[in-house]
């Protein structure tokens, strides 16, 4: 972490590390490894985005750090069914504590009730949260490029793929789809909201689709609000859309999932 970092990320990174720091004391990674070595082969997260069609992985999370709590009751295992009933290809679990009142637990919880690739969001930093999510029954990690350089995206990238897990390697502009495409990244996430003031631009997934080229998985990354949005990003070039808050705020999220799907 350096003192360039924008505010909001440094917080959310150090909160991280926080957590990371904490649970390494409560499961030693001694413990975490056996745990991985007895979890069940990771599913295919790209070849589930790959699939005809518009691909949705659906988010859960109790709350967002500009928009404050999403939902009055978190259920992570009735989403999960929500989610797979309605035809998501994937499933993305927050488990940032204090961003997003989030636990590494919830991935237990949904994966028990689910065979959806699962994905752990959250500020990856360390090899820890990686083992960590393996253990619990996640198939692959975010790992944001503006939070960690090129030398250390590598090395968690090469930590995932050991695990054989997938990453879905998030940029903001062209400077970190070249560092994204230099480390071999095969799925690549643009997200539209500025992580310096938290705006969104919705252009940016066309505007990057090009310097990403073809044979990568893209997905478009907040600011989905409708199923108009969810088409637009596919006529730009977007192969799957992540959308969190609109699912979070939904009446009827298998109904919205599937909404989203036939974009």
């Amino acid at each position: 972490m350096t003192a360039t970092k924008p505010t909001m990320l440094a917080d959310l990174l150090a909160a991280a590390a926080r957590q990371t720091m904490r649970r390494r004391r409560q499961w030693p990674e001694g413990e975490i490894e056996r745990r991985v070595a007895a979890a069940p082969h990771p599913r295919d997260l790209a070849a589930a985005l790959s699939e005809p069609g518009l691909a949705v992985i659906a988010e859960m999370k109790p709350r967002s750090p500009s928009r404050g709590p999403l939902i009055e009751v978190y259920q992570p295992a009735a989403l999960a069914h929500a989610y797979h009933n309605g035809g998501a290809a994937a499933i993305s679990v927050l488990t940032h504590e204090e961003g997003f009142g989030g636990t590494p637990e919830h991935i237990a919880i949904v994966r028990a009730e689910t065979d959806l690739p699962l994905l752990r969001k959250d500020f990856i930093i360390e090899e820890y949260q990686v083992l960590e999510a393996r253990s619990l029954g996640a198939d692959a990690v975010l790992l944001i490029v503006a939070a960690l350089g090129a030398e250390r995206l590598a090395e968690l990238m090469n930590c995932t793929h050991r695990l054989g897990m997938e990453a879905l390697v998030e940029v903001h502009d062209a400077g970190e789809v070249d560092t994204a495409l230099s480390v071999g990244a095969r799925i690549i996430g643009v997200n539209h909201r500025n992580l310096c003031n938290f705006e969104i631009d919705m252009t940016l997934t066309a505007r990057l689709r090009n310097r990403i080229g073809d044979h990568r998985v893209i997905v478009a990354e907040s600011g989905v609000s409708s199923a108009t949005d969810a088409r637009q990003l596919q006529d730009a070039g977007a192969d799957a859309v992540l959308v969190g808050e609109m699912l979070m705020r939904s009446f009827d999220p298998e109904k919205t999932v599937r909404e989203l799907r036939l974009a």
